[in-house]
């Protein structure tokens, strides 16, 4: 039986929850927990990928961090739900690809739920919806345990990405459930719709309700 641990964690600095993530792929190598979904919303922070190596970004206000997920820039903040998956693909026969797939299977599902229509692009990671990008997907490994993960806009203030080329693309390529849907998403509900096909695409037996 494959069990999954969601914790919500509402909004948290990013520095906080990147240790908190390595302190889980920790106990997740050691088996002391089972996979886990932290579900959050950042402050405004960037992140640079294993991509950026020669990048030195500042921008005034907003923290930006280096990190060992795959990719390049990306921005976080409010409004955007943030999905960092802590999964021992040891153990689920799963390689790399499946789970790219996986998450972006999760994502496809979660929107239709809310009337948007999405779907993948060959050679970009994420989720599109009529030639717009609607959700990132940056992992990392240890030990073939997966962190870092997805960050979906729903209510996302699109301009901060004007601040970056994000996963080297046009700002203007970003959008969000809110901007397609011209009103605002109620978060809550999207939690719960992720966290229903997370348990039905990955056929996990849920540890915590929502």
């Amino acid at each position: 039986m494959r069990i999954l641990q969601v914790i919500d964690l509402g909004l948290m600095d990013y520095e906080q929850s990147h240790n908190l993530q390595l302190r889980l792929v920790e106990e997740r190598i050691e088996e002391k927990i089972s996979d886990t979904l932290l579900l959050l919303e950042h402050p405004h922070v960037i992140t640079l990928g294993r991509k950026m190596k020669d990048a030195d970004l500042k921008i005034e206000g907003i923290p930006v961090y280096r990190v060992e997920r795959g990719g390049e820039a990306t921005y976080h903040g409010p409004g955007q739900l943030v999905g960092y998956l802590i999964i021992n693909l040891n153990s689920s026969n799963m390689s790399v690809k499946e789970l790219v797939w996986n998450i972006e299977e999760v994502l496809i599902k979660t929107l239709k739920e809310f009337n948007i229509y999405a779907n993948r692009v060959d050679g970009y990671p994420g989720v599109w919806v009529g030639g717009k990008k609607i959700a990132s997907i940056g992992l990392a490994l240890k030990w073939w345990i997966t962190f870092h993960g997805f960050a979906l806009n729903v209510n996302t203030d699109l301009n901060y990405f004007k601040l970056i080329n994000p996963c080297g693309l046009d700002p203007d390529v970003m959008t969000s459930m809110e901007k397609i849907l011209r009103s605002k998403v109620d978060m809550d509900a999207v939690k719960k719709i992720i966290v229903k096909n997370m348990v039905e695409v990955f056929q996990y037996t849920l540890r915590n309700s929502y």
